[in-house]
């Protein structure tokens, strides 16, 4: 079986992306408890599962009672992770199992599991019907000081039913503050929240067995390492289903965050994208069809979630959206979004060309942006001689570009999550002869090389590469390699640091008979860079890192948990076509941004951005906390207008100022297509800055 896995990097599938939730699919019944227990079908899969995680997974980690330990905790945040619903006497009980549940993973014990489960799901009923009970009695003194900590990962758990009783008054006390600051009709408050409560409660007794035990095996796969998932029969039927559908809808990837279903990043070329209104971070707090009624989704699981949002192509979706930048008790806002079917040409590698801009000494340079490494495997099964491809793509943009005479190539991989391992092979190749590209080591410790074979070199001009905090996989494969080769110049931020590699297992092969006992998502490999060093963890870091890189220290990879190290190998032997001295480019670029007003708002709102995260407290006064929103709309605003003016664009007088009447795109589009350009205007310069500094001094001759 480990060759039959390895084989399935090679055929150019990096990794599946698959969207864990803590919750599951949505149950048109209430469950009794008597029913929650364990089956024969479960028990066999939990004991296949544990021999897979140690015969076949990348990590070579023992199941011990340390291991034990982390799966206990994982598995109660799994349940619980703001600490809003057991007690620590409840941990207390439950801290028996804290050493023995590697024993009973290996002996396909599940009871302790479904014990901790029924009293999560008690404490969910009483938290809710108390809930319900403060809104009804309505006592509350908006003018009292006292704070919520909404944000209680790291808090202790309540230390009794009298403490969590406090901690659900402040809940619900703050819950009620924080919809008339999203301009909720107050009488309609305790009607949204009563819902919103009751919900939670009916959603968690629709839990099944299949739901239980697939948290549970979750909180042992997680422990060992970020990528390996368990996927239930139903959810791996879904997860086919959504692979199928998955270019339909608004192009937004979604996760839970608690209660929470938050934007993980917008799909290139998608309605959600184009909208300008939609970015990675927000969290959406409502959903309604066309003209129908916004109904609040906060407390909803993932499935339920995507089921409402998803749907056919030219229908218009609603979405109540807090903006990442408003912060826990920042102000909602509503857009609209007409789903559609995203075009490959949407994704596909577009080019335009950045001349006139002072700076560049009067050069003209071609921008080619990569949203995703894509390769259409069916068109090229089928024997498409045509068939659609990033390196094809990219070729033909080089061949258009040179034409045009532009002085040199910035390749913009901003926010490319990555894909096909052969066209990161393939797109390497066009800026190189030929050489290794990327070295990919398995379980077992064997090293195979990808190369590209084609001596051509498709564009042998200067070139920039520029890189993100979500520049991932295949990404980060071809800049380590442009930078291994000294073929480029690598310019932005530290890259994510997705190192590893996945395969899809079906675990019913493991068994007897045709049972479909679910998929499990494996780490199997590792990459490695030509000189050694992996992707992994630390990404790639740019030769001139960006200012903006101080807020992205721990973002990607390095912030997951049991994420695998960083490691390096033996080198390869490759060329390298040197890149000469980089100070004096640094200096300069360094310089001109101190004073350029883009980077500025960059950094400005990052900062504010990470001192909105960095708050676990709000106050519950009323008028605190309404001053503090006015505070945070108006610096937002102010950083805007600022931008804007650098821009060239007249100020806006609020955040939301779309006249719908006018033609022109809405303002929001205006202000990403110029945060947009920011980091590719400075890496301009500096491939301008560099272009000349290679260029040979030409003697002048002496007077006579």
């Amino acid at each position: 079986m480990g060759q039959n896995l390895f084989q399935l990097v090679r055929t150019g599938l990096l990794a599946f992306t698959v969207a864990a939730a803590s919750g599951a699919w949505a149950k048109p019944a209430e469950v009794s408890l008597d029913q929650l227990e364990p089956t024969r079908q479960h028990r066999q899969t939990l004991l296949i599962i544990s021999k897979v995680m140690e015969k076949y997974h990348y990590r070579d980690v023992k199941l011990d009672d340390s291991l034990s330990s982390e799966i206990f905790d994982r598995y109660l945040e799994s349940l619980d992770p703001n600490k809003s619903f057991f007690t620590q006497q409840d941990i207390n009980e439950f801290n028996f199992h804290r050493t023995t549940l590697d024993s009973d993973i290996v002996n396909g014990r599940l009871e302790p599991a479904f014990v901790i489960f029924k009293r999560f799901r008690q404490r969910v009923v009483e938290r809710v019907d108390y809930a319900v009970e403060l809104l009804k009695q309505n006592q509350f003194d908006f003018t009292r000081e006292e704070s919520y900590r909404f944000d209680r990962e790291e808090a202790p758990w309540a230390e009794d039913e009298k403490a969590a009783q406090d901690l659900w008054r402040r809940r619900v006390k703050n819950d009620i503050l924080a919809l008339p600051l999203a301009d909720k009709e107050e009488d309609k408050i305790a009607e949204t929240l009563e819902k919103r409560y009751l919900n939670i409660k009916r959603r968690t007794r629709q839990l099944e067995s299949e739901d239980v035990f697939q948290v549970f095996v979750n909180a042992y796969t997680l422990s060992v390492e970020p990528h390996t998932a368990y996927m239930s029969p139903a959810r791996s039927e879904n997860f086919d289903i959504s692979m199928r559908l998955s270019l339909q809808g608004i192009g937004a990837v979604l996760r839970s965050d608690n209660e929470y279903t938050v934007i993980q990043k917008t799909i290139p070329g998608g309605p959600a994208a184009k909208s300008g209104q939609v970015r990675a971070g927000d969290r959406i707090v409502g959903v309604a069809q066309a003209d129908g009624e916004m109904e609040d989704i906060v407390g909803w699981r993932l499935q339920d979630v995507v089921e409402k949002i998803r749907g056919e192509k030219g229908t218009l979706v609603r979405l109540s959206i807090i903006p990442k930048s408003a912060g826990a008790s920042g102000q909602s806002k509503e857009i609209s979004i007409v789903r559609d079917k995203i075009k490959l040409e949407d994704q596909a590698a577009k080019k335009e060309i950045i001349e006139d801009l002072p700076g560049l000494q009067g050069m003209r340079f071609g921008v080619i942006d990569i949203p995703a490494f894509y390769r259409d495997f069916r068109g090229q099964v089928e024997g498409n001689r045509d068939f659609r491809s990033t390196t094809r793509d990219v070729r033909n943009l080089l061949s258009e570009l040179e034409q045009e005479k532009v002085d040199g190539i910035i390749i913009d991989l901003r926010q490319n999550g990555g894909g096909s391992l052969t066209e990161a092979t393939e797109l390497t190749g066009l800026f190189i002869k030929e050489g290794p590209v990327v070295q990919v080591r398995d379980s077992r410790g064997k090293i195979d090389i990808e190369r590209d074979l084609d001596p051509e070199l498709v564009y042998s001009g200067p070139l920039v590469v520029l890189v993100d905090r979500n520049s991932a996989s295949a990404s980060e494969i071809f800049a380590g390699a442009i930078q291994d080769y000294d073929r480029g110049l690598v310019i932005g931020e530290p890259t994510f640091g997705k190192g590893t590699v996945q395969t899809l297992v079906e675990l019913g092969q493991f068994a007897r008979g045709d049972e479909d006992l679910g998929r499990l998502r494996l780490t199997i490999a590792q990459f490695f860079r030509v000189q050694g060093a992996s992707t992994q963890h630390r990404g790639v870091t740019p030769d001139l890192v960006f200012p903006t890189a101080e807020t992205a220290q721990d973002f990607g990879e390095r912030a997951l948990d049991n994420a695998l190290p960083w490691a390096s190998i033996q080198p390869v032997k490759h060329d390298r076509f040197g890149m000469g001295e980089m100070a004096a480019l640094k200096d300069r670029s360094y310089s001109r941004i101190a004073d350029d007003p883009g980077f500025e708002f960059l950094l400005n709102q990052e900062k504010a951005i990470r001192e909105i995260q960095d708050r676990e407290v709000v106050s519950l006064l009323e008028s605190e906390r309404r001053a503090d929103w006015e505070t945070r709309e108006n610096n937002q605003l102010d950083r805007r207008n600022k931008l804007r003016a650098y821009r060239g664009l007249e100020p806006v007088s609020e955040l939301e100022n779309e006249d719908e009447e006018q033609e022109s795109p809405n303002e929001d589009e205006k202000d990403a297509e110029g945060v947009n350009r920011i980091m590719q205007e400075e890496a301009a310069k500096i491939l301008a800055d560099y272009i000349k500094q290679q260029r040979p001094v030409t003697a002048q001759a002496a007077p006579l």
